[in-house]
């Protein structure tokens, strides 16, 4: 059996910022991926309009300077295209590919005498002292189990399993769901289907981003401050390197906040309302509330049709509690008349039919019906049979996942997740360059202190710093909006994995990046605080 130092599962950001990292520490290293492809999430969410949401200068690794030039982005804000494109030319200018298995996913593994025994759908089955896990969080697709789904003649599909361009010209399509991918998609195909439906369970705050076209002069400015930039991530809540908000929403005047609000609207970057306006809008109820009534505004205003306008408006006095959706366009599709929009907590749905889907309130014909219905957060560790020296992770985690530090579970030595639980929401990219980092620091303590033993060494988390860390992950998202939304930051959104003591378990770090990467770098200088290293 083929023995690796290290083994990475996934070839999305995190994977292959850490298989490049690997490789540049000496190490013996191989990626296993499901898909033909590089792109993780961007492999597979081929959809019309599918973007990302994050500064395109950030959508890249900060150690890839070789490209600045040479690979510019195009617009500030990427399409799927252009984000798996760049991915494809990393792994093949840094001579990646020959290190990577594809069409290769990950069934099961086992760890027996300082080494991880994997196992892949190919029947191929290899050992690695350290197995990383960049497998993300947007990987096992969600799809509700609507009465009658079996019966409809068309065609179903799900946003995150759309591994190719699918023609929906002339179509009569129902899109259920309005998280990022439903509003991107609506907008995607308002000029394409012959119509569109968009059956939502509850309205969404959305709010636009931009795909404009990136100045030269903002893209010189961008390459000559790179490095200062990316300091500035790491200094930033959202790892985007803005400057970190103090002023509060009511320390101003209503005139100066709507000036700071217009502003973040016509933002090139959607997520600037929340994270980028005032330091309180995702702390303070009335703040957030003011933000509401401004998003409630544009609407009143953009949308035309009375009924329309009136599906899409939030309840009055509804939070922005959920993550942010971005999508240029979105409420001015539904000026168009071949769009649509259906409520299911005004109209409940009632089954899906061979024609489409029935209401309280009628019966909706349609050609295809897509699940824009999210992922679930910690499924993608739970599919794969993982056996640690006590036990199964699946069995650890019947109530949510958890990680010390977003990075490692405690009994499970030597097994590294990449954007793990309790990792901060912020930029992908920006936390796949971190996390890599802070890896192969713990990798490379282990290896010289292998060298000095002469023996393997094993890695792993103490039990009381990992609770402590999630107890703290999980008090920091209940001083937050976002504690009582629908979200799935949370084990009891879309998952079956909800606590038996009633509170809620949050499945990412809602404290911002800067102090994720402060208390990351604590942990290293305090000798590694939470990490045992033995021979």
């Amino acid at each position: 059996m083929q023995s690796f130092d290290a083994i990475v599962v996934g070839a999305g950001f995190s994977g292959i910022s850490a298989l490049y990292q690997l490789r540049q520490q000496g190490l013996s290293a191989k990626l296993f991926e499901k898909a033909p492809e590089v792109g993780g999430v961007w492999y597979w969410n081929k959809y019309q309009n599918a973007a990302s949401d994050t500064p395109s200068e950030l959508y890249r690794f900060s150690w890839d300077k070789d490209n600045l030039q040479t690979y510019p982005w195009p617009t500030h804000v990427l399409p799927q295209g252009e984000i798996q494109g760049y991915l494809k030319h990393i792994v093949d200018h840094y001579d990646l590919r020959q290190h990577i298995h594809f069409s290769s996913e990950l069934k099961s593994a086992s760890f027996n005498e300082s080494a991880w025994t994997v196992k892949f759908s190919t029947g191929e089955s290899f050992k690695a002292t350290y197995l990383i896990l960049a497998v993300g969080t947007f990987n096992k697709t969600v799809w509700p189990n609507f009465p009658g789904h079996e019966k409809f003649k068309g065609e179903q599909y799900h946003t995150g399993l759309w591994p190719e361009h699918r023609d929906l010209r002339g179509k009569r399509v129902g899109i259920v769901g309005t998280g990022s991918s439903g509003a991107q998609l609506l907008v995607g195909l308002a000029d394409e289907a012959k119509e569109v439906v968009s059956f939502q369970r509850s309205a969404q705050y959305v709010v636009p981003n931009s795909k404009s076209p990136v100045p030269v002069e903002y893209r010189e400015r961008v390459n000559k401050t790179y490095d200062d930039i990316w300091n500035k991530v790491r200094k930033c809540p959202l790892g985007w390197g803005y400057d970190l908000k103090t002023t509060k929403t009511f320390d101003v005047s209503a005139e100066e906040r709507e000036k700071v609000f217009e502003a973040a609207w016509n933002s090139v970057w959607g997520f600037s309302m929340t994270f980028d306006t005032f330091a309180d809008v995702v702390t303070d109820e009335a703040a957030n509330r003011e933000v509401c009534r401004f998003i409630q505004k544009k609407i009143d205003t953009i949308v035309k049709d009375p009924k329309k306008r009136d599906t899409l408006t939030p309840p009055a006095g509804a939070l922005w509690d959920k993550r942010p959706v971005c999508c240029a366009g979105y409420y001015e599709a539904f000026n168009k008349e071949n769009v649509d929009v259906v409520n299911f907590k005004k109209t409940p749905l009632v089954e899906i039919t061979e024609k489409g889907i029935r209401t309280t309130e009628k019966e909706y014909e349609l050609d295809v019906i897509v699940y824009a219905t999210g992922y679930e957060q910690d499924g993608s560790w739970i599919e794969i049979d993982i056996t640690g020296p006590n036990g199964k992770l699946s069995d650890k985690y019947a109530e949510g996942a958890t990680a010390y530090l977003g990075v490692s579970k405690a009994g499970f030595p030597n097994l590294f997740f990449m954007i793990g639980p309790q990792t901060p929401l912020a930029s992908i990219p920006s936390i796949a360059v971190f996390q890599g980092e802070f890896l192969t620091q713990l990798i490379s303590k282990a290896e010289k202190t292998k060298k000095v033993t002469g023996k393997p060494v094993v890695v792993d988390t103490i039990q009381q710093d990992e609770d402590e860390w999630v107890k703290h992950s999980n008090a920091v998202a209940e001083a937050t909006v976002f504690y009582k939304g629908n979200s799935y930051f949370f084990s009891d959104h879309n998952t079956p994995r909800a606590p038996k003591n009633g509170k809620r378990h949050v499945l990412w770090g809602l404290g911002g990046f800067h102090t994720y990467v402060n208390a990351c770098q604590e942990a290293l200088d305090a000798n590694y605080r939470g990490f045992t290293f033995t021979s």
